[in-house]
């Protein structure tokens, strides 16, 4: 008899289990149930797309006739409302209930609201999904002042569509400059000034009371905890995520107090035959030899393959992830790259080697376990190198702040 598993979320992470399950599993059967109505799309394009730089066509990924193709049960627009782990079932919004041997959970997260009054207002947009870049586009193309809220990776994307369709914004961050977690001032002044650049203007210990709308319910202001007020006829907040596991509350699956789900480094749960992978997981990071979460799209794709893999052959049988995961930007004339956990460690290096040119890294017990790169990201790969190898370099930083990095310069492991 055949097995049959089943995975919950159809994005980068779910899918990649998908297709390693059809190649290591031939004979199963595989559903894969998503609450979206658009199969496996690129939401690193969706930006592009609400910056007026690409049509719709190229960001999709799979069309609904890939599942077919490799016999996979794809099922949109469906919500999971129960699972039961002890009868290895679930049940749908519709009644239907689903048996499984294994079980895939890839659910992701939603955009967190910012609590203040009147941010559910018309022209108040998060970003994550690709009906939410339609909105955005949609939006901006019609207005021309605009908010932006959430200094991280995902709200300077917001600010890059801004710049894009020529809407003069503010960006209200609540500290002393941009992702204040993994860069310096002097780094981010060069972020900070190619936003100026595009019209988008940085305010500092700054950040949202509350929002003013007008008779129709539509957004046009955001007024900040000092009463300054900023015209807006749309706005933009990414703030952090929320994990969509609130079907796993009452179910034995080990999950954090921020609802993500602990898994191990074969992400598999504290429950048998259920796993984990993608944004939603604290999984074991073997490189940094302790648990830690990771968002981007190569680490999603990583973890999802390999839980494919021990849901089909069984851990024994499958490399554990070890990932050192990139991020990168392309909004400005210079590129952008960070990797590992860059907001993290006990210790850190940085340089300035132009005005648009700057790196750091993060260590932790003199290992590097992250960094940010601007300007020139030829470093990465030496870096990303001693990451993987946990080799202790933090005694010579001047080498790893070398404009060239060099490896054959630092010490040998053996002589550390």
């Amino acid at each position: 008899m055949s097995q049959s598993f089943v995975i919950i979320g159809d994005g980068i992470a779910g899918s990649s289990a998908a297709e390693t399950l059809r190649e290591e599993a031939p004979d199963a059967d595989i559903t894969v149930i998503t609450d979206e109505g658009e199969a496996l799309y690129n939401r690193i394009l969706i930006k592009e797309f609400a910056k007026g730089k690409l049509p719709e066509a190229p960001i999709s990924i799979h069309q609904e006739g890939w599942y077919e193709e490799r016999d996979i049960d794809l099922e949109l627009n469906t919500l999971v409302t129960n699972i039961d782990t002890e009868a290895h079932e679930l049940e749908t919004h519709d009644d239907e209930v689903i048996g499984y041997d294994k079980l895939l959970v890839a659910t992701g997260g939603t955009p967190s609201q910012l609590p203040v009054d009147n941010s559910d207002a018309d022209g108040i947009n998060h970003f994550w999904t690709f009906q939410d870049a339609r909105a955005i586009k949609q939006n901006v193309e019609s207005c021309e002042h605009g908010v932006i809220v959430g200094a991280g990776l995902l709200g300077i994307d917001l600010a890059a569509i801004c710049g894009a369709q020529d809407v003069e914004a503010h960006y209200l961050m609540r500290g002393d400059c941009w992702w204040r977690y993994a860069l310096s001032e002097q780094g981010a002044e060069i972020m900070h000034q190619a936003m100026r650049e595009r019209g988008v203007t940085p305010v500092f210990q700054s950040g949202v009371d509350h929002f003013e709308t007008d008779d129709d319910g539509h957004v046009t202001a955001a007024v900040d905890p000092d009463g300054e007020r900023y015209e807006a006829e749309w706005a933009g907040v990414a703030i952090g995520l929320d994990f969509n596991t609130e079907v796993l509350q009452d179910t034995p699956i080990e999950l954090k107090d921020d609802g993500s789900v602990i898994t191990d480094e074969y992400m598999q749960t504290s429950v048998d035959d259920v796993y984990a992978a993608g944004d939603l997981t604290w999984f074991y990071d073997s490189i940094l030899g302790e648990h830690g979460q990771n968002g981007s799209w190569g680490s999603a794709k990583e973890q999802g393959s390999i839980a494919g893999e021990v849901m089909a052959n069984g851990p024994e049988a499958t490399e554990p992830f070890r990932w050192v995961s990139s991020y990168s930007i392309t909004h400005f004339d210079f590129p952008f790259l960070s990797f590992g956990h860059p907001t993290i460690g006990d210790d850190e290096v940085e340089q300035k080697f132009s005005d648009t040119e700057w790196r750091r890294l993060a260590l932790k017990d003199g290992k590097i376990v992250g960094g940010v790169l601007i300007g020139d990201l030829a470093p990465q790969s030496a870096y990303k190198k001693l990451m993987r190898e946990e080799r202790v370099v933090g005694d010579q930083k001047d080498v790893l702040m070398e404009e060239s990095v060099d490896l054959d310069k630092l010490a040998p492991a053996q002589e550390q």
